[in-house]
């Protein structure tokens, strides 16, 4: 059996709970998962993930620009929840 050591962290305890939880989802302990993750960083030679920001592509951008016309559109009545939008939606109908 292979030789194994001990690393020891330190985690703002609000993270620590909610990566237990997304990892338990996997059936993975935060151990194990810190492992999984060292195993791939090894494998690939580097950290697992990009860490460049993501940016919003093309379509997200022109959908994003739209909401923004709309919202600034006098014409466009604004609702206050979605209950009231399908009560519209369905007066339409």
């Amino acid at each position: 059996m292979p030789k194994t050591a001990s690393l020891n962290i330190r985690l703002d305890s609000d993270i620590k709970k909610t990566a237990e939880a997304v990892y338990s989802h996997y059936g993975l302990s935060l151990a194990e998962a810190v492992t999984v993750f060292i195993h791939q960083s090894c494998n690939i030679g580097g950290l697992p993930f990009d860490l460049r920001p993501s940016r919003p592509n093309a379509e997200t951008l022109a959908a994003m620009a739209e909401a923004e016309r709309i919202s600034r559109d006098s014409s466009v009545k604004g609702y206050r929840d979605m209950d009231e939008l399908f009560k519209d939606l369905d007066a339409d109908e």
